[in-house]
């Protein structure tokens, strides 16, 4: 049966060592005159007890609650939580609890998700920001976690280098057209990913812009890509970027019967959970989420305690971009021959 018996407190080991409350906690915190030899009897005791530091008792000897806070732009895209999960294990490594608030794609809750979190008294906070916004200085400080291209960016993946890598890897396998798929023009990340792959295009390349939003505006949610058409008029790969986008692409060409990477290719960008697993397994460029964690947590600390206070301000780090990975799986293969390329009512089996 478990003890429902309390933790030690500062007063058990104080009676235990026969020292006063106050020399405890001057031991602990690293404050007072306490000499170096008591210091570690003290400690080695507290930790033999099981002690386990009061965050409240921490906030008021520090002026810090030890949490920070972290807004994401929309939860239920499969990309953020691997975000939260690498800057959730950053924050613990360095001693810190993270609060997480989603502002659901909206401009307004995405302000509300801050202010809500700078109430709650966090030290500092992470902002992956809505798209094409920017994230000012509250009145804590701040690590922008988004791309390098938009303004105020602590620090993100170099999504125009990934760019660059898809486009060489498409160009190695023999490809001359390529269709970039978006979903929003509005994404400084997106249009930074699809720069990186028009920059990319070895001679004798050519490339084609379809923003998804654009064509839904005007056909509707869901509708189709029209991607067969472009595979008629001789585009071999389809470069979307982002894994969302690729599998949807993914499942057009297969509805019609397009083989993938027989007759054309297909690649993404975040290799998220399910990109090695779907059929063909996805190429992808992939986030080194869990440094780029570490640099925009060791950005935010270091601008915490050297402030000493709760001072607004936008936080830099020293390396404001993490080169991205190329996976190379099965949805991107050699293009076919020009001759071979599939016309109209000519879809491959």
């Amino acid at each position: 049966m478990a003890s429902s018996r309390p933790g030690p407190n500062l007063s058990r080991i104080a009676t235990s060592l026969g020292v006063s409350v106050a020399t405890v906690s001057n031991a602990l915190s690293g404050k007072g005159r306490v000499s170096e030899q008591l210091a570690e009897k003290i400690r080695e005791h507290a930790a033999e007890l099981g002690y386990i530091p009061s965050q409240a008792g921490r906030a008021l000897r520090t002026g810090r609650s030890g949490v920070l806070g972290l807004v994401l732009p929309d939860i239920a895209n499969p990309l953020f939580p691997k975000i939260a999960q690498a800057i959730e294990f950053a924050a613990k490594s360095a001693d810190y609890g993270v609060l997480i608030a989603d502002s659901r794609g909206d401009v307004t809750a995405q302000t509300e998700a801050i202010n809500r979190l700078i109430e709650r008294g966090v030290d500092g906070m992470v902002v992956v920001p809505r798209r094409a916004t920017r994230i000012s200085a509250s009145s804590c400080p701040v690590a922008v976690i988004d791309t390098a291209s938009t303004p105020g960016n602590t620090v993100a993946a170099d999504h125009w280098q990934g760019g660059q890598q898809i486009a060489a890897h498409l160009a190695g396998l023999g490809h001359k057209r390529i269709l970039i798929i978006g979903n929003n023009p509005e994404s400084n990340v997106q249009n930074d990913r699809a720069g990186g792959i028009r920059s990319g295009l070895a001679k004798g390349m050519s490339s084609e812009m379809l923003w998804i939003e654009r064509l839904e505006q005007t056909a509707g949610p869901g509708c189709r890509l029209g991607l067969a058409r472009k595979a008629a008029e001789g585009f071999t790969a389809f470069a979307a970027l982002s894994d969302l986008q690729a599998l949807r692409a993914l499942t057009e060409l297969q509805q019609e019967g397009i083989n993938v990477p027989a007759d054309v290719s297909v690649t993404g960008f975040d290799d998220l959970i399910w990109s090695p697993v779907v059929t063909p397994a996805l190429t992808t460029a992939r986030m080194d989420m869990d440094r780029i964690a570490e640099i925009a947590i060791s950005a935010l600390l270091k601008t915490i305690l050297e402030s000493g206070t709760r001072e607004g301000v936008i936080v830099t780090a020293e390396t404001d971009r993490v080169p991205m990975q190329l996976i190379v799986r099965q949805s991107s293969g050699p293009a076919r021959p020009a001759k071979e390329n599939l016309t109209d009512g000519e879809l491959a089996t």
